[in-house]
């Protein structure tokens, strides 16, 4: 019998910060795949709280000894990284009808690009429906406590960038 290829995923996106909204979708998605790639983008349209390097350690840390989560960084069009890794799909979370009309034309626009990637699309726990990285940063910002949102090295980092101070419970 033929030895079953590496089931490989990518998952693309900001990670600024990683929620854990993005935790459950790798997790669930490991249900799925062998492997997945949470590939943190160089480039963005968006001005990100953290340093590429910084989310890159954060994310690490998130995912230490779980060997079926690898975390890189890339640069330029998602679906020649996706292409260079080897991988075939690219993993996407949906939270609202929002996140749909976006994340459809994206995926559209990858399938033109490149045939052979594909999009596959999970819906979030109903528990992070409501979770965003920009809903956590402006939060923070605004000292509201987020612990529990986000992996607690993330909420370590944003209780230093904002000077939140210690909660009482």
């Amino acid at each position: 019998m033929e030895e079953q290829s590496l089931r490989l995923a990518v998952y693309p996106g900001t990670f600024d910060p990683l929620t854990n909204g993005h935790i459950s979708l790798v997790r669930r998605g490991l249900d799925v795949f062998d492997r997945i790639v949470l590939a943190i983008a160089r480039d963005t349209y968006k001005k990100p709280l953290f340093s590429l390097q910084e989310r890159k350690e954060m994310a690490q840390e998130a995912f230490a000894g779980n060997p079926g989560v690898v975390v890189e960084t890339f640069s330029g069009l998602l679906v020649d990284y996706v292409d260079w890794c080897g991988a075939k799909v690219i993993l996407r979370g949906l939270r609202a009808n929002s996140d749909f009309e976006y994340e459809f034309q994206m995926a559209l626009m990858n399938r033109r690009l490149k045939r052979d990637i594909h999009t596959m699309f999970m819906m979030t726990d109903y528990k992070w429906l409501f979770t965003s990285s920009s809903i956590i940063k402006q939060t923070a910002e605004a000292g509201g406590d987020v612990q529990g949102l986000v992996p607690d090295i993330v909420w370590q980092q944003l209780k230093i960038r904002y000077g939140i101070q210690n909660h009482v419970s």
